[in-house]
């Protein structure tokens, strides 16, 4: 029985292949080799359904809290609030896992639900994993707080290999979502790390743009127009329904899906709570608690290898809550769309009755 396993699914350039191909190598850096290995073992493990002795990645939440609202995040629902301990990660706790993980893991993310630019210590973490020697050090902004030059340049000098910023569309659709922050100043933003950047002679940073579909189908080439000269690349995601607005009865999934994350990455909430995934957002499966586990036994423990089994079994998606909403395991379909006269298919969830979100319908319920 052929298993259904994607890999990076979810989040799909709308850059140029020549880009594309440039944001790699920038990626890599001054160790093409060790960054080949790294993204082979990211694909090749879950294919083979093969474990390591520790995971290849680990997300090490900041900051579970963010100083946005913005109408697809799950981080505005009740259920989010109700569950998830929004804080900021000791710092402490922090420096044990990555003296734990230093050699043995090749890249971290500081972020998952929350702005990690928010904690006091983002260029201490930063610096102690880069010395710690992780190959690749990321994480995932809305860009509010690059809006200091200063702070730009302390960002660059921690050693940061990469960073996402989240700009969903651009001029009235940018404002609408993303408020309080415009769209003048998101560009402004992305422009100060750019030029400091450029100060320092220094290509890292990698900066990724990304934005949800549907802030930005009416004019995919306006979007890339306006955000390639600030960026390294351009990406965008297919909205997810992460307000939980379709009933289960609506989603359709892949068959024999085995999920590729138990054998790719360990998650750490920023409270110290260890998630069986990315997507388990709302912490309703965790699987250890790094306060009084190290990684290496919440990496082999009982929870973690029943979650494997299941998924090895294409029982997971009807065994486990998280994974019954998670996109992974999601059905798509390819719509192809016309951008600067490439072709740039995009995968779109697929439901029963072909239920379309828009722009309108998000920001129309959140008081903003």
């Amino acid at each position: 029985m052929t298993s259904y396993i994607p890999i990076n699914k979810g989040n799909y350039s709308l850059d140029t292949p020549e880009r594309e191909a440039a944001f790699e190598r920038l990626r890599a850096g001054d160790r093409p080799a060790d960054y080949a290995e790294y993204r082979r073992l990211w694909t090749d493990l879950p294919r083979a359904t093969e474990l390591r002795d520790y995971p290849v990645h680990v997300d090490l939440e900041l900051a579970s809290v963010c100083n946005l609202k913005c109408p697809m995040c799950y981080t505005i629902t009740a259920e989010f609030k109700r569950k998830v301990n929004a804080t900021l990660m000791n710092f402490d706790l922090f420096r044990r896992l990555v003296d734990e993980i230093q050699g043995k893991v090749w890249s971290v993310r500081l972020s998952l639900r929350g702005e990690s630019l928010l904690h006091p210590r983002i260029l201490d973490a930063i610096r102690y994993a880069k010395e710690a020697g992780i190959l690749e050090v990321s994480t995932l902004t809305n860009g509010s707080n690059l809006k200091s030059r200063d702070f730009c340049r302390d960002l660059v000098q921690t050693g940061l290999d990469w960073i996402t910023v989240s700009a969903d569309g651009i001029e009235d659709t940018y404002n609408r979502i993303r408020a309080p922050i415009t769209y003048r100043e998101i560009l402004q933003n992305l422009r100060n790390l750019l030029e400091v950047k450029a100060e320092l002679q220094s290509a890292k940073p990698v900066v990724k743009v990304q934005g949800i579909w549907p802030a930005l189908q009416q004019d995919p080439g306006a979007y890339l127009a306006a955000y390639s000269p600030l960026s390294d690349l351009v990406a965008f995601n297919p909205l997810i329904d992460y307000i939980r607005e379709l009933p289960d009865s609506e989603l359709l999934f892949e068959p024999n899906f085995t999920c590729p994350m138990p054998y790719q990455r360990l998650v750490i909430g920023a409270d110290g709570t260890a998630m069986m995934c990315s997507n388990d957002e709302e912490n309703n499966h965790p699987v250890g608690n790094a306060n009084t586990q190290t990684i290496h036994e919440i990496w082999h423990g009982l929870a973690m290898r029943q979650v494997r089994e299941l998924h090895q079994a294409h029982g997971g998606v009807a065994a486990l809550g998280p994974c019954s909403r998670c996109y992974l395991p999601r059905r798509t379909r390819d719509e192809p769309h016309l951008v600067d006269g490439r072709e740039v298919v995009v995968k779109n969830y697929v439901t029963v009755h072909d239920l379309k979100t828009t722009i309108e319908q998000m920001t129309n319920q959140i008081d903003k």
